[in-house]
């Protein structure tokens, strides 16, 4: 395809510049002012629209192989690709879960017959997920996956995980890991705070989170591992990865949307309320987008966990942990952080589209001469509601029901081909 997008406010070097792209073939041809050419598709952004780099989400749940019925390769992709997603990394909770050569086969395999745009798995840290025993053969995996973890569950002793670190860091490959004490958690399912005792729930405390994540830290520090936190949660997580990076640890991390934009104060009786980490504390929060103005969390990423409704129906006490977030992840951003001041849209752009590619090592993060036309082309005025009804992913569980957004996406362009238009 050859496609002109004119007037365009174009992303280039972490500013807007009001220029015309000229795509052909799966790159950016050229960039400029009233670009022309015959025969072709043209799309007049008329000075409104923003053009950026494709979002990367590197931490959602895609669920196959084994659990289908929550969602699949084919909805998530494609629910990624209308939310202005390029790429997904998918994490490995999954039936077989992709521990060795076969089972992430069986993964790749629906990835490549059904993914509407890139999916890059997570290989395991340990064989079965399990996060402890065996670990799995690092080098058999590292060139088919995004790096390993064990989302969903921590690595438990320091053993392990040191040597988990050794290997990886022998491969160039990241860690992403899932930090969790098992023996800190006590049945809680909330955040251990007001709400939690208010409404006699069991809670989870924050240093089941903040422990794990110091002890990586020191590890990775030991080791030489590249080592990214997945969605941290709490004001001392991001303190201690503030201080490793002072240190000159090579780490990274995440939070999601949810938040950055909630709290437990938030919190109803309502499966849609429930994740893991989950909600915490006010104070938290505001540690979290200190995080995010300061540099220590680098990216944004959603953990877009589907369930099926009956999982999700059974209150905060006993539904599944995990809510939906790719297709609501730019308007609720966009809304509570860009359009209140909070950060520039530049930085939000850097942190979804950019900063995750840097970590990763993906390709496609900037918008010049000759470079994959990966794209998003963004309406950062459209007023919305959140209705859960009309998501393109299997999911419908989100927190964010019922919110008024500004910001939606209108064209999702990989490798020069359109996936998403809404325009």
């Amino acid at each position: 395809m050859t496609l002109l997008i004119k007037n365009a406010k174009t992303y280039i070097n972490g500013s807007f510049s009001e220029l015309d792209v000229l795509i052909k073939n799966d790159v950016i041809h050229s960039i400029g002012v009233s670009l022309s050419a015959d025969n072709i598709r043209v799309i007049d952004a008329m000075g409104k629209y923003f053009l950026v780099p494709g979002f990367v989400d590197v931490h959602t749940h895609l669920r196959e192989p084994g659990f289908s019925y929550k969602e699949t390769i084919k909805t998530g992709s494609m629910a990624g690709a209308r939310a202005g997603y390029n790429l997904l990394c998918t994490m490995p909770n999954l039936n077989p879960p992709p521990d060795c050569a076969e089972n992430l086969k069986a993964q790749t395999d629906i990835i490549e017959r059904d993914a509407v745009i890139d999916v890059v798995p997570f290989g395991t840290i340990t064989r079965g997920r399990k996060g402890v025993g065996e670990l799995v053969n690092f080098a058999e995996l590292a060139d088919n996956v995004a790096g390993f973890s064990d989302d969903g569950t921590g690595v438990q002793t320091d053993g392990l995980m040191e040597k988990a670190m050794e290997e990886c860091a022998k491969l160039g490959k990241i860690i992403s890991a899932h930090c969790e004490v098992n023996e800190l958690l006590r049945g809680g399912y909330i955040h251990d705070g007001e709400y939690c005792k208010a409404h006699n729930h069991k809670g989870i405390c924050s240093e089941s989170e903040w422990a794990q994540i110091e002890r990586d830290c020191r590890l990775a520090e030991k080791t030489g591992c590249r080592y990214h936190v997945c969605h941290i949660s709490t004001k001392e997580s991001v303190e201690i990865i503030r201080q490793a990076k002072k240190r000159g640890v090579k780490v990274t991390c995440e939070t999601g949307p949810h938040y950055l934009t909630m709290c437990d104060e938030d919190l109803q009786e309502d499966g849609r309320f429930k994740m893991n980490p989950p909600l915490r504390a006010r104070e938290d929060m505001e540690a979290l987008i200190e995080g995010v103005l300061d540099g220590t969390v680098d990216v944004i990423a959603t953990d877009h966990a589907p369930h099926s409704a009956e999982e999700k129906s059974k209150g905060l006490e006993k539904s599944a942990m995990g809510v939906v977030g790719l297709e609501t992840a730019f308007g609720v951003l966009n809304t509570k952080l860009v359009k209140t001041g909070i950060i520039p849209l530049e930085k939000l752009i850097y942190m979804m589209s950019v900063r995750p590619r840097e970590i990763f090592g993906f390709d496609g993060g900037e918008i010049k001469e000759g470079a994959p036309a990966n794209l998003a082309l963004l309406d950062i005025d459209k007023k919305w509601t959140v209705e859960p009804d009309k998501f393109v992913s299997m999911g419908r569980a989100t927190p964010f029901e019922g919110w008024e957004l500004y910001g939606e996406n209108l064209l999702t362009i990989l490798r020069g081909e359109i996936v998403y238009e809404a325009i």
